[in-house]
């Protein structure tokens, strides 16, 4: 099958997914940041009782209205796009990676439709307590949609609580917990999830700036930049926490895409971390990537050479070592097949051992080139350290905006009311490049070690994948062109009337 699919298609789809993706993710973590300052704001109009804060609450949800209508259509078309374009994907591990989504559609999305409702609709038909609450369950909703999801996505990167079956030819699930909780999901949720809130907390303090150089609403901004920077430099210090604990976990499971985050070739032990250029700090990439300064680092060459020793002891094997053990469980799975066939079940337990044996390689057995394992470097290696500069960027933003209210000072400084509002657009290129290094960084692979995307792809005409591409791409193009000008009409609008 796979020499019969043209590679160009297997690009159009790629790029397909990675369009809808990075128009989705332009609007889900305003989702989740908006939800957690609003809330907030409402919490401070219950316990006070100042109408204040529930005018101030209502002009953020929305904007948060507007967005997360937007926000839906896109993720539907993610979805979708499994089946379409990624169908023998979806066939191999669907039992698996389906899960995740079905109980994101079942529970977190509805939670979400029922209480934005309540939120949105019920200001003066429900109690201030059962509204808060309302308020505070729809963005658990969205949470808890952003957990299952990432699941999904983390299982991507490290496969477990599944067996192969020769029989259905399949992946199943056999440890539901594994997957919902296995290591890697948990510090992406709190990682991404939190870096949401940084997001969001940035474009609550550059619009309420926007404000303060109108000269306008100068008692709304000031508290809106107060609520939203002590949002924002929470989120923003657990994101660099998670941030540490995701770097030796990607070490360990995605050694690769380290060495490429990198541009390391060559490995060894008291590796530096490369800041840029010839800055380095010693020793700092062997203690993120084994908690130890001695610890040794494989580079690019070291993965593909193979020979050196791992943490328990055996050696690495090299990928054309990777290659041959994978085309063996692709021939034992096809003589499993034919024994099967044939009533042979002396045959069927001989391939049967085989596969179990050389099943962790199956997907290498599709690697045509072992340098098609080694992803795009320089890309990888800016999109980190943008990704890295601009949240360490954000913490000391964040401090400054605290200092500054703490001091009183903050309306006076018309010069930090432009950066405030020039930063918004730098919290969104920090949370793309995030995703392009977790998702380029995995690379050739669809599922990490198992399944390359040559192997995962759909058998379609490559021009009606260019032609969808177009579609989308105008579509997208559109919803983010409408959405920005409802919001700025919005904002030009300013909070209600008291």
């Amino acid at each position: 099958m796979l020499e019969t699919i043209d590679t160009s298609m297997i690009d159009w789809s790629r790029a397909q997914f990675a369009l809808t993706a990075i128009y989705h993710w332009l609007f889900v973590p305003l989702t989740l940041g908006l939800a957690v300052i609003m809330a907030t704001m409402e919490t401070l109009y219950v316990r006070t009782g100042n109408e204040f804060w529930k005018r101030t609450a209502k002009f953020w949800m929305k904007l948060f209205g507007i967005n997360f209508a937007i926000g839906v259509a896109t993720g539907l078309i993610l979805e979708f796009q499994f089946g379409t374009n990624w169908s023998n994907y979806s066939w191999f591990v669907g039992d698996i990676f389906g899960a995740p989504l079905a109980i994101e559609g079942i529970l977190a999305f509805f939670m979400e439709a029922t209480f934005v409702a309540v939120m949105f609709f019920g200001w003066h038909k429900v109690s201030k307590g059962f509204h808060l609450a309302s308020t505070w369950l729809t963005g658990l909703g969205a949470t808890i949609s952003a957990w299952w999801i990432l699941v999904a996505n983390s299982w991507m990167q490290y496969p477990v609580g599944m067996e192969f079956n020769p029989e259905t030819m399949r992946n199943e699930m056999v440890d539901f917990m594994a997957v919902a909780f296995s290591p890697v999901a948990v510090v992406k949720f709190f990682h991404t999830v939190l870096s949401s809130w940084m997001l969001g907390a940035a474009f609550v303090i550059g619009v309420s700036a926007w404000y303060l150089i109108r000269k306008r609403e100068k008692e709304f901004a000031l508290a809106s930049m107060k609520v939203a920077a002590a949002v924002g430099l929470f989120a923003a210090l657990v994101t660099a926490g998670t941030g540490d604990k995701s770097a030796y976990q990607v070490a360990q499971v995605q050694p690769m895409k380290l060495a490429a985050m990198e541009a390391l070739y060559e490995g060894g032990t008291h590796e530096p971390l490369t800041v840029v250029g010839s800055i380095k700090i010693p020793e700092m990439l062997s203690f993120l990537a084994t908690h130890s300064t001695a610890g040794y680092v494989p580079g690019i060459n070291n993965l593909l050479e193979g020979g050196y020793t791992l943490p328990d002891g055996s050696t690495a094997l090299s990928a054309d070592e990777k290659m041959v053990n994978g085309k063996k469980a692709i021939t034992a799975l096809a003589d499993f097949r034919r024994a099967k066939e044939e009533g042979d079940e002396a045959s069927m337990q001989i391939a049967r051992s085989a596969l179990k044996e050389y099943m962790p390689y199956f997907g290498y057995g599709y690697i045509q080139d072992k340098e098609d394992l080694v992803p795009h470097v320089g890309l990888l290696f800016w999109s980190f350290r943008v990704m890295v500069g601009l949240g360490m960027y954000f913490i000391l933003f964040f401090l400054v905006i605290l200092f500054l209210v703490w001091k009183k000072r903050l309306a006076e400084l018309n010069w930090l009311h432009w950066i405030s509002l020039w930063s918004i657009p730098l919290a969104y290129i920090a949370s793309q490049a995030g995703w392009i290094v977790a998702e380029m960084g995995r690379q050739p692979w669809t599922i990490q070690d198992l399944l390359p995307v040559n192997a995962a792809v759909s058998k379609l005409e490559t021009g009606s994948v260019q032609t969808t591409f177009f579609i989308f791409l105008i579509m997208f193009t559109v919803l983010l062109i409408a959405e920005i000008g409802i919001m700025v009409k919005a904002i030009r609008k300013g909070p209600e009337e008291k």
